[in-house]
């Protein structure tokens, strides 16, 4: 696939609809509640019996997956005294399906999911709903899936923050009609939709005004960081001018670092990011990443418990927010936090503040020089 991929960006052809095409997700249309249509040799531990089951996505997209989430969950649901199973599909379509419905077997009694894409999600709903289990999206809406709760935050935001840090650190550099490319996550993810929606709300005005130059535009299957890599070095070869990048997470915002530093542009071509990883908080005070977007995955996770303890404790508590299913134009309740830019400036009062990370988790002595200049060490 990566070499069908390679060429049709090498041809100036590949577009997000020619990606989605390519990645669609399970593949499985069987969307039949009694659990036919999913193959798996998945288990459940069954700690999660008469509690919550979590089903997380993968380990390579983000390092939440595997470090924060589950940690902010797992201490939510103790301190309530709630039983919960947390499992990774690692980025498997079938595992994830399967690990669901064994939990769904073992007795849980809410699911928590953050689907891989809205097929697969769809049918997971679709089971837990016969099994007359609630389920909560966590972090990504399942499109058509009819969850009982949605639990996230404010994407289109997330991705105006990265259109506006994007054009600041342009200014700040004093580039002149620069030509902008879009590294953008995968077109199987709605989250990855509504960060671009945010986005081009805010550059399409610099389009349309010739101030800025669009330059090419992709999705990245799966939210690979290696097949952005592949992606954003046959932009840069079709489009040796490019000198901004707004990449939709700090993962996909390394991979273009890697390809600039190839090239030795890296630094003067500004990028993006979001999660606010250590990765991307080093790449900031590197000067090699423009910015990213803290997400407190702490008080998502909380959030989500909360609605989850409450549904086994028989309580559907109320949400303050809702959101319309693009697709089946239902109204899901949902709870939405507000995303909170991140500098070099400001990494001290906001990520470190908030205990997302720690000085020293960032401050290693690649870094250290960096950290005493914007107060991150002594």
């Amino acid at each position: 696939m990566r070499k069908a991929l390679i060429g049709l960006v090498a041809a100036g052809l590949l577009t997000s609809v020619t990606l989605t095409a390519c990645d669609s997700g399970s593949g499985d249309s069987d969307s039949s509640t009694n659990g036919s249509g999913i193959n798996s040799t998945a288990t459940s531990s069954g700690e999660g019996k008469g509690g919550v089951g979590v089903v997380m996505p993968d380990t390579e997209s983000s390092t939440r997956w595997s470090n924060d989430d589950p940690k902010y969950l797992k201490a939510a649901f103790k301190a309530a005294n709630v039983p919960a199973e947390i499992q990774n599909a690692q980025g498997d379509a079938e595992a994830f399906k399967g690990i669901a419905k064994a939990m769904l077997d073992s007795g849980i009694k809410v699911l928590m999911i953050a689907n891989l894409d809205s097929d697969s999600g769809k049918i997971v709903i679709d089971l837990a709903r016969s099994r007359k289990v609630p389920v909560i999206d966590y972090d990504r809406l399942t499109l058509n899936g009819g969850a009982d709760y949605y639990v996230s935050f404010n994407n289109e935001t997330v991705g105006r923050l990265q259109a506006q840090g994007l054009i600041s650190c342009l200014k700040q550099k004093g580039v002149k009609k620069p030509v902008i490319a879009e590294l953008n996550g995968s077109p199987t993810d709605n989250n990855a939709t509504l960060f671009k929606n945010g986005y081009d709300s805010v550059l399409q005005a610099k389009f349309d005004s010739a101030e800025f130059v669009k330059g090419p535009d992709q999705f990245v299957p799966k939210w690979d960081n290696n097949e952005g890599k592949e992606i954003f070095l046959q932009m840069l070869k079709q489009w040796p001018d490019i000198t901004g990048v707004l990449s939709a997470n700090d993962g996909l915002g390394n991979a273009a670092i890697e390809v600039l530093k190839k090239y030795k542009k890296n630094g003067a071509v500004p990028v993006t990011g979001q999660d606010a990883t250590v990765q991307g908080l080093q790449n900031i005070l590197a000067g090699d990443q423009c910015m990213t977007v803290f997400k407190d995955t702490k008080n998502e996770a909380n959030a989500a418990a909360s609605l989850a303890i409450g549904l086994v404790q028989g309580k559907k508590l109320p949400a303050k927010d809702k959101v319309k299913d693009p697709e089946s134009g239902a109204y899901i309740p949902a709870v939405l936090l507000d995303p909170t830019p991140v500098t070099a400036q400001n990494m001290m009062i906001t990520v470190v503040k908030a205990g997302a990370v720690t000085t020293k988790d960032i401050c290693t002595a690649k870094f250290l020089a960096a950290c005493q200049q914007y107060g991150l060490a002594q």
